[in-house]
């Protein structure tokens, strides 16, 4: 038996689909993270034909974007709206794709920012602050203790 081991956990140890709405959660806590007003009738995007049924999808998605932060690094808006569009149908014209919504991101990148939790780099878009890499640590970290023990 080795003394004084202790394992990290991060983002990478802890599935995306319990992380992310354990960090919705927490968010919902941050009184910085707030639903606009408008959040409750806008679509999440061009491609999609109804606004999203789950009341807390503003949470879920800031989770999301914090997670997706971590994990492909620096981004701007422009790269996670490809990444968060889809197709659209068009009827009996072939699908194509289409960019999820430019001020719900935007929005959401400004609320976690004056949380503390994302910061704007010069040139590459927003990152991670060292507040926000710790509060996901943490987070995955008391996970796999919770699923361990």
């Amino acid at each position: 038996m080795r003394r004084g081991v202790f394992i990290v956990s991060t983002v990478y140890d802890v599935p995306a689909d319990q992380l992310i709405p354990r960090i919705a959660e927490e968010l919902k806590k941050a009184k910085e993270v707030t639903p606009p007003e408008w959040a409750q009738y806008v679509k999440t995007g061009a491609h999609k034909e109804k606004p999203p049924i789950n009341e807390d999808w503003w949470y879920i998605r800031c989770a999301s974007i914090l997670r997706r932060l971590y994990v492909k690094g620096p981004s701007g808006v422009a790269r996670l709206r490809t990444a968060y569009g889809g197709r659209k149908r068009r009827g009996v014209r072939p699908n194509h794709f289409w960019k999820g919504s430019g001020n719900i991101i935007r929005t959401a990148l400004q609320q976690l920012e004056q949380a503390g939790l994302v910061e704007h780099d010069k040139g590459t878009g927003r990152r991670l602050s060292n507040k926000g890499r710790s509060f996901l640590d943490k987070l995955a970290h008391m996970m796999r203790t919770e699923d361990a023990g």
